[in-house]
């Protein structure tokens, strides 16, 4: 099964089988965005989880801005949402990608293999004449079992002994932004750079108008990694990286991991070098 499913594709599939839409829209700058707009309006059905709510755990000295939230509460959450084992589940953002994102790579961490990403977001589905409404939905409590998938995650500890001492065994993929990578500016960690030895692909460069690029098109921006490979990405948070995880695994790549610490993990550890290209412009 794909990571992404189309609004044409949803309509259909809605036809037939019960399908639990997870609607993921926030805002970095503004928390209560994505639930404002979800109180007033969502795609029909859809259940609302908060990045910082429901999809991170408390912030503390060390595993980053977003770490992982307690896996019991998260199961919970699931369970109360009608998420259960054999659910088939679509998550949704605005568009950004990043935030639904998150909340797959969630699922499948978790176990759960029947999980998409609604391509193009919210806006894709309203232009394409999905139903929308303001109605919150009450579902019967199921039942989810976590079964952790380690082959997706990497620790901070695994990704300490690859810069240590294997870097060549893996590929570390830096998501943000060229000028944070590049430590030229950093608005929102105390530290501007990146982890030895990452390279840079930015995850905006994987979608565009909403959408995520062609199978094709996404092969071709990685082009240069190599499949027998490790790959672990990261971001500043945990957050945006997580749609360079799915671009690489709709490319083909089977081996790839999200940090989730990513770059505020590693910095916490004030015995961590940290890299930059200065003089570059």
């Amino acid at each position: 099964m794909s990571y992404l499913i189309e609004p044409y594709e949803l309509m259909e599939v809605m036809k037939d089988e019960e399908i639990r839409i997870v609607d993921c829209r926030f805002k970095l700058s503004n928390p209560s965005y994505g639930r404002e707009l979800y109180n007033k309006e969502h795609i029909s059905g859809a259940v609302y989880f908060h990045l910082e709510e429901d999809m991170s755990g408390t912030v503390g000295t060390h595993d980053g801005r977003h770490p992982l939230p307690n896996l019991v509460e998260f199961k919970q959450k699931l369970e109360e949402a009608g998420i259960g084992d054999n659910t088939r589940v679509v998550a949704y953002d605005g568009g950004e990608g990043a935030f639904a994102s998150r909340f797959v790579w969630m699922l499948s961490y978790v176990g759960h293999k029947q999980v998409q990403i609604l391509n193009g977001g919210y806006p894709a589905w309203k232009r394409a004449g999905g139903r929308v409404d303001g109605e919150l939905p009450h579902y019967n409590k199921q039942t989810f079992e976590v079964v952790t998938d380690s082959t997706i995650l990497a620790t901070y500890a695994e990704v300490k002994e690859y810069v240590n001492r294997k870097p060549n065994e893996v590929t570390l993929l830096d998501s943000r932004e060229e000028r944070r990578y590049l430590g030229m500016e950093e608005p929102i960690d105390k530290v501007a750079g990146h982890i030895p030895g990452a390279i840079n692909k930015r995850w905006m460069d994987g979608i565009k108008d909403g959408s995520f690029l062609s199978t094709e098109k996404q092969r071709e921006r990685f082009a240069e990694l190599s499949n027998a490979q490790s790959v672990i990405v990261y971001c500043g948070s945990g957050v945006t990286a997580a749609p360079n995880y799915i671009a690489l695994k709709e490319a083909g790549f089977e081996q790839v991991k999200l940090y989730v610490g990513s770059f505020s993990d590693w910095i916490s550890y004030e015995e961590n070098e940290v890299a930059k290209h200065s003089g570059l412009y």
